[in-house]
């Protein structure tokens, strides 16, 4: 059932007691309404001019409506008719003529003190990433280097429009829980944060493949395996605004893997995943074998999107990287090792592998060589055509290996963007951006280039979301200035 809740005001300075009060509004109804009084019905003359006034108000993320008015309190009741009214604390013990006309309607009045256990700034709506603070020098020597084209890179962007893709592994439902770290427990050391918002994303395979279409994929197509639960629903509600198409098989045996961060402003405090590791059953692995079988033949590319909690056992990639091979289908795989185990050195023979140092040395069992000599060994083991190392806020190391492993070419990248704001996207959005170029036949320098500015771009904004072409395309064009 609908419940507005209105807030009436100037709102001459949007300031955080103000934005913490419409945030508990918000909290009081399903929708929430502004109605924000217009130049000419204000008794003092403002600061800040109506239409700037407006727009600040309707910028914030827990409002639904706002809009301009020149009517009293009164009779703004009566056109909206809300089943609440929320008002500051100061007017408690004053006189509220909008109280007349609400009661008639049964409607309440409540106010609210602001609480300080609260960000203000957490409740701004980000459309675009707010933390870029990107460093081209040591990339336009990289251009130099490996004497990249900004015609080409624009023609290797055409060329991914007519790519045909399939991103296999696991779906991630990421909850951010923000709050407010307000001391230490008296009882035992623990942080104490109150939280204040929850926002929700697909992640994993999911980016993956939103991030592949974003680029500017002709068709992608994603396989995975969900539980049956109320992250799965979330999944199936969401997937569409990615615009993929998607064959998702349920498993009841499992949950759908749901990790949950919890934030102190920029910090996460803790980090709790719902998830489990066993293989996914015979049945299902032929079942996915199947769709794949079907796909094959419209396919330009696969991509293994691995976490490592049973989607992709070792008999499900071999059959599927051997039929790729028969298809003359491009084949690439991220498989994850964090809080789980996994190994990369599994994906025999693919075109691109991107593990972090830790991954190769796991993968390796090798905690003592360099990190060239590190990637020659996972090259030799994996025969993979090129690898890239990623270092975190290092950059990266980019190997590429010659035919027959016995010599190698190197370079590196190093973080373009020297703000992130949440690096967890930064894989899954290079592997995307990365792939497809190799798809168009680019040199393995043009594609980490093209990579690492996609996962710069994505590092800037909080969330793991699908990447802005607009931004990326810009970031390009300042690369070459």
């Amino acid at each position: 059932m609908k419940k507005i809740v209105l807030v009436q005001g100037n709102f001459d300075v949007l300031h955080p007691g103000h934005i913490r009060l419409l945030n508990f509004a918000r909290e009081c109804g399903t929708e929430l309404h502004v109605a924000v009084n217009s130049d000419s019905s204000m008794n003092e003359k403002s600061r800040v001019k109506e239409k700037h006034r407006l727009e600040m108000v309707q910028s914030l993320e827990c409002v639904d409506k706002a809009f301009l008015t020149d009517l009293p309190p009164t009779e703004v009741v009566t056109l909206i008719q809300p089943s609440i009214i929320v008002k500051g604390k100061e007017f408690e013990d004053r006189i509220n003529l909008e109280e007349i006309p609400l009661k008639k309607l049964g409607g309440k009045l409540i106010f609210g003190s602001g609480e300080f256990e609260s960000n203000a700034e957490q409740f701004i709506k980000r459309t675009n990433p707010v933390k870029n603070n990107f460093d081209f020098k040591e990339v336009k020597e990289f251009i130099s280097r490996h004497q990249i084209q900004q015609t080409e890179i624009y023609n290797t962007l055409e060329k991914i429009k007519k790519l045909n893709v399939l991103v296999i592994g696991e779906v991630i439902v990421d909850e951010y829980v923000q709050g407010t770290a307000i001391g230490l427990s008296q009882e035992d050391p623990t942080i104490v944060m109150t939280p204040n918002k929850t926002d929700t994303f697909l992640g994993g395979a999911a980016i993956t493949a939103g991030h592949i279409k974003a680029i500017g994929a002709g068709s992608v197509n994603l396989i995975s395996v969900l539980g049956e639960d109320k992250a799965a629903s979330y999944v199936k509600k969401h997937i569409d605004a990615y615009k993929i198409e998607t064959s998702l098989y349920s498993d009841n045996s499992r949950p759908t893997p749901l990790k949950t961060r919890y934030r102190a402003g920029s910090k996460t405090l803790l980090r709790v995943n719902n998830v489990r590791q066993h293989k996914i059953s015979l049945d299902l692995q032929a079942s996915i074998l199947s769709k794949v079988t079907s796909l094959i033949s419209e396919l330009d590319l696969v991509v293994f999107s691995d976490f490592n909690y049973g989607l992709l056992p070792q008999t499900l990639v071999e059959n599927i990287t051997k039929l790729c091979e028969s298809k003359s289908v491009k084949v690439v795989a991220d498989s994850q090792t964090s809080s789980q185990v996994g190994d990369i050195s599994r994906y025999l023979g693919m075109d691109l592998i991107t593990p972090t140092e830790r991954e190769v040395r796991v993968a390796l069992n090798n905690p003592d060589d360099g990190l060239i000599i590190l990637a020659q060994k996972l090259a030799k083991k994996s025969e993979a055509k090129n690898i890239v190392i990623t270092l975190s806020e290092e950059g990266l190391l980019i190997h590429l290996p010659s035919n027959d492993f016995t010599s190698w070419e190197n370079d590196k990248l190093p973080a373009i963007n020297k703000h992130a704001m949440d690096p967890a996207g930064a894989g899954d959005c290079f592997l995307a951006a990365s792939s497809l170029a190799i798809c168009t036949n680019s040199s393995i320098w043009e594609a980490c280039y093209l990579g690492s500015l996609a996962a710069a771009c994505q590092v800037g904004s909080l969330g793991n979301t699908p990447l802005s072409r607009n931004s990326f395309e810009k970031t390009i064009n300042d690369s070459f200035r």
